[in-house]
């Protein structure tokens, strides 16, 4: 039922955006020209999609019958990385893309009839500078990414830190994890500038508490625990007792938030140290730094600038840790 009525609501659908907007299908035989906003534009063969030029972008006019208004009219013609897409009533071909969501019954049917795949955001914004990337060239550098993290002592890590918008952006992605049921089962606390002394304080009164006879040096080294580096955000573990999701999985989501923090600040071009020390441990000292008694530290993970590139070392061979199932 559902089936049939889908071509009914696209066609519709279809029916209410302008002339050439919609462009998902070509008049004219493969291979020909098609003419319109873009010029001279090839119109995409059978199974092919087609990206207009940027050049276009900055050439094209809005076409007549109040598409100006449409919300698939980019507000800037120039270089807007907002454009959604742009077409001519006489350019009935498939060459626009969206960077917003098309419309959702339009998008069923054509994933419907298997020929409809939701572009990119990315895509559609590199199609409007003029650069169309695609998997081939953009995992290489995912992977690329990922092979080279290495972790670097706190006391090889200098100025300059990660500035407030750098900040956001860790901890945005270090909150983009896996986390059944929603729970949200970690929080971060930021260390920076003056607080990274007050927090050294904490610490070396505890140190102290307990070894009454340390050196004046050994005291100063603990103070100085989370001022090594330009930035310590402490990622804080709030797991608890839940009818559904085992406490255990809460704090592997807390170990992927702090994992995901490491992998932002090496993307930035920072390198980072996750360690916890014995502080980490110490509920005097979490309780100062305004943990719940149910709250422990995943960790502490130290960002700055590298003074020397980091050496690689030794990794485990995979024949020592993977093996396949066989039954």
């Amino acid at each position: 039922m559902i089936g049939k009525s889908l071509p009914k609501r696209a066609d519709k659908a279809r029916a209410t955006w302008p002339a050439g907007t919609m462009g998902m299908s070509c008049d004219k035989a493969p291979g020909k020209t098609a003419s319109g906003a873009f010029g001279g534009v090839r119109s995409a063969a059978p199974g092919e999609r087609r990206l207009p030029r940027a050049s276009a972008f900055g050439t094209a006019k809005p076409p007549e019958g109040g598409v100006a208004n449409s919300p698939l009219w980019p507000r800037a013609c120039g270089a807007s990385t907002k454009a959604r897409a742009i077409a001519a009533p006489s350019a009935r071909c498939a060459i626009l893309r969206f960077i917003a969501k098309p419309c959702p019954r339009v998008a069923l049917f054509r994933r419907n009839r298997g020929d409809f795949k939701p572009p990119t955001p990315w895509a559609a914004e590199a199609a409007v500078l003029g650069a169309v990337p695609s998997e081939s060239t953009s995992m290489p550098d995912a992977l690329h990414l990922l092979r080279t993290r290495r972790s670097v002592k706190p006391m090889e890590l200098a100025g300059p830190g990660p500035d407030t918008a750098e900040i956001e952006t860790l901890l945005t992605i270090a909150a983009r994890v896996p986390d059944h049921g929603k729970l949200a089962p970690w929080r971060f606390i930021i260390f920076e500038g003056d607080g990274r002394t007050a927090a050294g304080e904490i610490i070396a009164g505890a140190f102290q508490a307990d070894r009454p006879d340390a050196t004046a040096e050994q005291v100063d080294f603990e103070r100085k625990r989370l001022a090594r580096a330009p930035l310590v955000i402490a990622v804080v573990s709030r797991a608890a007792e839940h009818v559904k999701i085992p406490i255990w999985e809460q704090q592997l989501s807390a170990g992927a938030a702090a994992m995901n923090l490491v992998l932002a600040a090496h993307a930035l071009g920072y390198a980072a140290s996750w360690i916890t020390e014995w502080y980490a441990y110490d509920r005097r000292v979490l309780d100062r730094f305004g943990l719940a008694p149910h709250e422990r530290i995943a960790g502490f993970i130290h960002i700055g600038t590298p003074l020397a590139r980091p050496a690689d070392r030794e990794r485990p061979k995979l024949c020592e840790i993977a093996t396949r199932f066989t039954g």
